[in-house]
């Protein structure tokens, strides 16, 4: 009995430590699992993140930012001094950044930085020891391309018309849209009167050459609305309407509107309106046909012939009347809802909307006596 008995116990024994063995190899396969799941995971959100870190921290912004860098800062010192000022996005990321392409020299001083600087324009200005741009050109949202080389000429040893020669040249035009995608072949037609209407985008602009070129002005403003519209390419491309007509879209926006709200709800009644096959009749454009500033439009400035005067044409002109903020390229992609198909603005700029004729005479009769 005692055989039978020992030999059972040795059985059951085995038995037990089988399933003990199967749990074991059950668990340490689930937590293989999970451990490479949980590398899989950090691997593509570590991509991506870095992927961000590697960018501008606000492609859009022009503030400035001072920064000391100490004498002796190593490397370390002043990746952590750039992201503590907002400068760059992450210190780590950085010091991977200078040793992958070998940067090394940096130089004691005070920077001044924005947000929108590359991490290859960081990098050179500390190589070089520049503490501040040699010139800094601001480009207010809303300007045609006549205004914005007034700005340039009154900063620069060139002339107006001398800018304007450059932006009309074909031969150069071509050259920037062999480089730069957002530019289509839409901005050649014969009937633009400025191919790069539109496409020199609204931010402040450094510049460390004394004489900068015209040339290298206009690629860089260009690159500029590259940078800023690429983000929104996917939405752009599944819109109705194309990149080049969504770019004069914005800008019919933000010659309307003077703030974010205002954007999206005019954006809206330029939907709406577009939609029921209604002219868009919007006074800037007017203004852009004839040439002129107009305090007043009057009967005769709408009967103007042009591919560019909503009140003659139907849907969008044939091109950007000027430049415009990321907010109204936003406000086209993402434009309130609303029922409204007229708007006014009064004395004092506050905007009326209407959803009939009736109700925007109306408007007129109250708010611009």
């Amino acid at each position: 009995m005692s055989k039978k008995k020992s030999k059972g116990e040795f059985v059951d024994n085995l038995i037990a430590t089988n399933e003990e063995a199967s749990k074991v190899r059950k668990i340490v396969s689930l937590v293989i699992l999970a451990i490479v799941l949980i590398i899989g995971i950090s691997g593509i959100a570590g991509y991506f993140y870095v992927k961000s870190a590697l960018k501008p921290v606000d492609p859009t912004s022009d503030k400035k930012i001072t920064v000391e860098i100490p004498l002796g800062s190593s490397s370390s010192t002043i990746a952590n001094i750039l992201e503590e000022n907002g400068v760059i996005k992450n210190a780590l990321i950085y010091l991977f950044y200078i040793k992958v392409n070998n940067e090394s020299n940096f130089q004691a001083g005070n920077y001044t930085f924005t947000p929108s600087m590359t991490l290859d324009e960081i990098t050179e200005s500390l190589q070089k020891g520049k503490t501040t741009a040699l010139y800094t050109v601001t480009i207010p949202e809303g300007l045609n391309i006549d205004q914005i080389a007034e700005i340039y000429a009154k900063n620069f040893n060139f002339s107006k018309e001398e800018f304007l020669q450059v932006a009309n040249d074909k031969d150069f035009i071509v050259k920037l849209m062999e480089k730069y995608s957002i530019l289509p072949k839409d901005i050649l037609k014969d009937e633009i009167i400025s191919p790069l209407e539109g496409y020199l985008f609204a931010a402040t602009y450094r510049y460390d050459e004394e004489k900068p070129s015209i040339q290298s002005i206009i690629e860089k403003m260009v690159s500029q609305t590259q940078d800023v519209v690429s983000p929104y390419m996917d939405q752009i491309e599944k819109s109705e309407f194309s990149l080049h007509e969504v770019l004069t879209f914005a800008s019919l926006v933000e010659k309307e509107a003077s703030n974010d709200e205002q954007r999206k709800e005019i954006a809206g009644v330029f939907y709406n309106r577009l939609k029921k096959g209604m002219r868009l009749e919007t006074d800037p454009t007017v203004a852009y046909a004839t040439g002129e500033h107009l305090e007043t439009t009057l009967y005769k400035h709408l009967e103007v012939e042009s591919p560019y005067n909503t009140y003659r044409i139907k849907g969008l002109p044939i091109g950007p009347i000027a430049n415009f903020s990321k907010s109204s390229l936003e406000a086209v992609l993402q434009p309130k809802d609303s029922d409204y198909l007229f708007f006014l603005h009064d004395r004092k700029g506050k905007i009326h909307y209407a959803k009939t004729y009736d109700e925007h005479n109306e408007n007129r009769k109250k708010y611009l006596k």
